[in-house]
């Protein structure tokens, strides 16, 4: 990236009308737009199967934490195993410098069979991702075409429909499932999980991951960026696209790290700055657990969404990110449907996005600041301020807040004022009515103190009705 680079012209000249074949899976060139087109100027020709030693893992609930390796070339493992047509099939597709034997892959897997009784199977091609970042981008075209393989191999032994089907992808591991539902018409679902940006960003749909390559094809994009930084695709690429915390950076980490940046690696891991990218099938995963804590709103920006001018919707007119995107009832109206919402830093990472006002009394006029306390069910407790700074009796203060406690399961709300150091001892504030107003339904809650009396510091407290 740092090095003087060719010029477009020999580029071109240099590299383009190549082509190699593979039995089985066919022909692949490296003319347009594969290569020579701007921002894949220069790529190349994918490794054989046998080089990048594919498999393919099924995990169901007769096999429990196990798995069988099952293939496509020899179609009597997949008849000895325990996959049955009479279930719909997951295939789990990981990215650059992962694997598919171990790590987030396999627990995606064996938590989707705890809710649903399904075959998930695990893409594994390590040894095609973990060499350089462009001879993976090359190679999941090979990845993708024997992911296409297989299924026209269920689709010969057991009639299996390709409408069973739901590929998910991370990073590079969603460009190969584009390229699988390009090969294969009729695939239900592509979820892709902050597909990858470097060499896709721009480039003509059969190139990366797109709309056309399943009946429906849902987006999280968590590290993408105008700039070089970014590891994964800005632009929209489906049906639903989310954009948590703006899809660019999410709470908990710091910032990308400039030993990424030069080396220009979208990795799986959790290393050398790719924790956002990673962060994408982490929502993903939280998603199956809590479904009503990644609500998104359509907004046309993230600015637009923190300003608030999206707030609030109901479940028909707002999906959740994650597993359950599929349950929305508008997700084919149109292509490139755009949503937003915030998470929290740290696992399981839902919020539920409210609306609060508070209306003080007491004394006209003091500095200080007010917080309101979430308490839980389980005794957990989570607070957020209001206002800070001069306070005035009458008020009412506004403020969105991404709550990270259930409302379903919020036992109680307290107020809590602090006052600064310079007031006096015998000032007093409270909280006439906090009114909460839930982005999910638009439903408000009132909560009122009845007595209207002046309130000590941190004391009031009214359970929800």
């Amino acid at each position: 990236i740092l090095c003087p680079c060719p010029t477009y012209k020999q580029l071109v000249s240099s590299t383009l009308g190549k082509e190699v074949c593979y039995q089985r899976i066919g022909c692949f060139t490296d003319d347009p737009p594969w290569s020579g087109v701007p921002g894949r100027l220069l790529t190349g020709l994918p490794d054989s199967p046998e080089h990048m030693n594919i498999s393919f893992s099924l995990y169901t609930r007769e096999t429990g934490n196990n798995s069988q390796v099952i293939s496509a070339i020899n179609s009597s493992t997949i008849q000895k195993s325990h996959f049955s047509s009479r279930r719909n099939t997951s295939f789990i597709i990981h990215g650059f410098g992962s694997t598919g034997r171990k790590g987030w892959v396999v627990e995606m897997c064996l938590l989707l069979l705890e809710v649903e009784n399904i075959n998930c199977i695990a893409v594994d091609w390590a040894q095609g991702a973990n060499g350089t970042y462009i001879s993976a981008v090359n190679n999941i075209r090979v990845i993708g075409a024997e992911v296409a393989y297989f299924i026209k191999t269920l689709q010969k032994i057991f009639r299996y429909s390709p409408h069973e089907i739901h590929l998910i992808g991370h990073s590079l591991g969603a460009h190969t499932a584009g390229e699988a539902g390009r090969r294969i018409q009729g695939i239900r679902r592509i979820t892709g999980l902050d597909p990858a940006g470097p060499y896709f960003e721009g480039t003509p749909p059969e190139v990366r991951l797109d709309p056309s390559d399943a009946d429906f094809v849902d987006v999280i994009h968590s590290n993408h960026h105008m700039c070089i930084s970014g590891l994964g695709i800005y632009n929209t690429t489906g049906h639903l696209d989310f954009y948590p915390n703006g899809g660019t950076v999410m709470p908990g980490y710091k910032t990308v790290t400039s030993t990424m940046v030069i080396n220009f690696v979208p990795t799986d891991a959790t290393i050398i700055g790719g924790c956002h990218h990673s962060r994408s099938h982490e929502f993903y995963f939280e998603s199956i657990l809590y479904p009503t804590g990644y609500l998104g709103y359509p907004c046309e920006t993230y600015k637009s969404f923190e300003s608030v001018n999206c707030f609030p919707c109901s479940q028909e007119e707002c999906p959740m990110m994650g597993h359950y995107a599929d349950r929305f009832p508008a997700k084919l109206e149109r292509v490139n449907q755009k949503y937003f919402l915030n998470t929290a830093a740290d696992p399981p990472f839902a919020t539920w996005r409210q609306k609060v006002f508070v209306k003080l009394s007491g004394v006209k006029k003091m500095k200080g600041d007010i917080n309101l306390v979430f308490h839980d069910t389980e005794g957990k407790t989570k607070e957020y301020e209001i206002a800070s700074g001069v306070l005035s009796q009458d008020q009412v203060y506004t403020k969105y807040l991404d709550v990270e406690i259930n409302p379903k399961n919020t036992k109680k709300i307290e107020f809590l004022w602090n006052k600064t150091i310079f007031t006096l001892l015998w000032a007093r504030l409270g909280a006439e009515t906090v009114n909460i107003i839930h982005g999910e339904d638009g439903h408000a809650k009132t909560i009122t103190n009845q007595d209207k009396a002046s309130l000590l510091p941190r004391c009031f407290t009214r359970n929800i009705v």
